[in-house]
C-alpha cells in the first residue's frame, strides 16, 4: 500500500508566489492609509459644526497620513515612477488600480486642505479640498482590505468578508485617537474611536473563527503576538477614552488629568491599529510560504464535493 501523499511541495518549496510587500512599508501603508482617511472625514465634519481645533487637526494628520503612506509605498515599490506607471490606466477590475486612483486624488486633496489651514489663504478653497478628501476618506479606510483579500493568499483570501471590517474599525479607531491625542477629542472622535474599536475586535474575533485553517496563522507565531498585543492595546485604549469624562466629571479641577488619559487613549489606539495591520499582513504571508494552508483546504474541499456527488447518486 502506498501512503498517501502529505501536502508537502517539492523541497517544501511555496505553491503560490509569495507577495514581494516588504515590512515595515506595506503594514505602515496600511495603517497611515485609514488613519488620514477617517481624519479628513472628521476635520471636514468639525468644518461644518464649527470646532477650528479638530478641523485643523484632522487637516493635519489626513494630509500627514496620505503623503507619509505614498512614501511608504513607493520605497516598497523600490522606485518613484512604478507608482506613477499605475496612473496611466484605470481598471476597475483591479483592486490596486482603484487603490491607486483613490489614494492619488486624495492625497492631493488633503495636502492642499492641509495648506490652507497652514497659511491661512484661500479658506474656500481649503474647505473644497477638504470636503474633497471626506469624500474619498471611507475608500481609503477599506480599500487596502480589498486589495489584500484580492489576491491568492489563503490567509487574506479567505478572510474576504471580514477582513474589510477589521480594516475600517482599525482605521476608526486610530483616526479617533488621534483626535483624542491632538486634544480635541470631546464629541463625535471619541465616539468614533470607542466604536471602531468595539467594530475591530468584533471583526477580528470572527475572522478568526471563521476561516478555518488559515486561522492558525493569526494565532501562532510573530502574527499570533502582533494580534494578541494589538487586541490589549486596543481594549486598554478603550478604557482611557472612556476614563476621560469620567475623570473630568470627578476631578473638575484637574483638566491635566482627562488630557493625559485622552493622549494614553490615543496612542494606545493608534498602536493597536498599527499592530493590526501588522499582524494581519504577517498571518498572511505565512499562509503564503507554507504549503500547508493551499493544499489541506483544497483536498478538503476536493472531498466535500465528492460526499455531496455520491449523496446525490444514492
Amino acid at each position: 500500500m502506498v501512503p498517501d501523499a502529505d501536502f508537502r511541495s517539492y523541497h517544501d518549496r511555496p505553491i503560490i508566489k509569495p507577495p514581494v510587500w516588504k515590512v515595515p512599508d506595506v503594514p505602515a501603508y496600511l495603517y497611515l492609509g485609514g488613519t488620514a482617511g477617517v481624519s479628513a472625514s472628521l476635520a471636514a465634519l468639525a468644518d461644518l459644526t464649527g470646532r477650528p481645533g479638530l478641523r485643523r487637526s484632522g487637516r493635519l494628520v489626513a494630509a500627514a497620513g496620505a503623503v507619509s503612506s505614498v512614501a511608504f509605498l513607493i520605497h516598497d515599490l523600490g522606485r518613484p515612477e512604478r507608482f506613477l506607471n499605475m496612473m496611466r490606466v484605470l481598471k476597475p477590475t483591479s483592486p490596486l488600480s482603484v487603490g491607486s486612483w483613490i489614494l492619488a486624488p486624495f492625497g492631493t486633496a488633503t495636502g492642499l486642505a492641509a495648506a490652507s489651514e497652514l497659511a491661512g489663504l484661500l479658506p474656500g478653497a481649503g474647505r473644497a479640498a477638504g470636503a474633497a478628501g471626506a469624500v474619498l476618506g471611507p475608500a481609503m479606510t477599506t480599500y487596502t482590505a480589498v486589495l489584500l483579500a484580492d489576491t491568492a493568499v489563503p490567509g487574506w483570501h479567505e478572510a474576504y468578508r471580514e477582513l474589510p471590517f477589521v480594516f475600517a474599525g482599525s482605521a476608526l479607531a486610530s483616526g479617533g485617537g488621534a483626535a483624542l491625542l491632538t486634544g480635541h477629542g470631546d464629541g463625535p472622535p471619541r465616539r468614533v474611536a470607542v466604536a471602531g474599536a468595539a467594530l475591530e475586535l468584533a471583526a477580528s474575533h470572527r475572522l478568526e473563527s471563521r476561516i478555518g485553517m488559515s486561522a492558525h496563522a493569526y494565532r501562532t507565531g510573530r502574527a499570533g503576538r502582533i494580534l494578541r498585543a494589538a487586541r490589549a492595546a486596543t481594549a486598554a485604549g478603550v478604557v482611557a477614552a472612556v476614563a476621560g469624562p469620567a475623570a473630568d466629571a470627578l476631578h473638575r479641577r484637574r483638566p491635566r488629568r482627562r488630557r493625559l488619559l485622552d493622549a494614553v487613549a490615543g496612542l494606545l489606539l493608534n498602536g493597536g491599529s498599527a499592530a493590526t495591520r501588522w499582524g494581519v499582513f504577517d498571518a498572511g504571508m505565512a499562509t503564503a510560504w507554507d504549503p500547508a494552508y493551499t493544499v489541506v483546504p483544497q483536498r478538503e474541499r476536493l472531498r466535500r464535493r465528492e460526499a455531496e456527488q455520491e449523496e446525490r447518486h444514492e
